[in-house]
Order: C-alpha cells, then sequence, then structure tokens
C-alpha cells in the first residue's frame, strides 16, 4: 500500500516537471535537482538562480496557501530557500511570486505561523497560512488552469 507521503512525492515531483516545461521556455539550462535540496527545486546555472515549487491543492477548499518555516524543529522552506521566484501550484492556478512578497505580505498582514502536522507527516511544522488572495494580489504572475 502506498503510503500519504509518497503519493504526495510523487504528485509533487509531477507538478515541479510541468514547471521546469515552463521555466525552460526561458532558461533552457534549468533542470531540477535530484534528492532533497533546501535551496531550491529547480536550478538555473546560467544565472546561478533557483525556483522553489509547491503544489497545494487543499488550498482549493481551505482558501489558503501553506508557507512552511520549520519542519521537525528545524528550518525549511521559506527560511531557508535561496530561491528568486516562489510558485504555487493549486490544481486550478499557478501563482509566481517571491520569498521577498512572501515576507512583506506575513509582516503587512500580522500572520503568525500555526503549528500542525500533515497528513501522513511523522513529524510537526510550522506554517503561515496565508489566504489565497494575499498571494495572488501580490504575485508577479498568475495563470489560470482549465
Amino acid at each position: 500500500m502506498e503510503t500519504s507521503f509518497a503519493k504526495d512525492l510523487e504528485r509533487g515531483q509531477k507538478i515541479e516537471k510541468e514547471i521546469l516545461v515552463w521555466v525552460k521556455k526561458k532558461y533552457d539550462d534549468a533542470y531540477l535537482v535530484d534528492g532533497y535540496c533546501k535551496e531550491w527545486d529547480i536550478h538555473i546555472p546560467c544565472d546561478d538562480k533557483g525556483v522553489e515549487v509547491k503544489y497545494d491543492p487543499m488550498s482549493q477548499q481551505t482558501g489558503n496557501l501553506v508557507v512552511e518555516i520549520e519542519y521537525n524543529d528545524k528550518p525549511s522552506a521559506l527560511s531557508t530557500t535561496k530561491a528568486y521566484r516562489w510558485v504555487f501550484h493549486t490544481g486550478k492556478e499557478i501563482i509566481v511570486t517571491t520569498p521577498g512578497i512572501l515576507f512583506e505580505v506575513i509582516a503587512k498582514n500580522g500572520l503568525r505561523p500555526a503549528r500542525f502536522k500533515g497528513p501522513g507527516d511523522p513529524y510537526y511544522k510550522q506554517a503561515y497560512l496565508i489566504n489565497k488572495l494575499l498571494i495572488i494580489n501580490t504575485a508577479i504572475h498568475v495563470r489560470k488552469l482549465s
């Protein structure tokens, strides 16, 4: 039986490949980083920058995007990224923003992180649950999916 984590990982990797195709239209040397990399998911060698990809289909039900900052009491995701772009794929749209914009949204709205375990996660995480419209309204680009 496939675990929830394994299914989520497989779906996430499929979405990363989809975003890579989009990134390669501008940066043909872009590639997916193999294995876990806390800095980014897609590397663009020609400019030595990266793209972080987050798949969050639950945002369609909750109205919030999850922006993780800590996992298992260690800094993660937004706290450790070196990506110049942060891409959310919700299943309904692709939202392109930056870590800097995310930090501004968090500060401007006085948001506080929540502590919880995701389905199938063995450890707790801390993450901001940010209203999707706050991110869409400050995004660099939003593409609706059919």
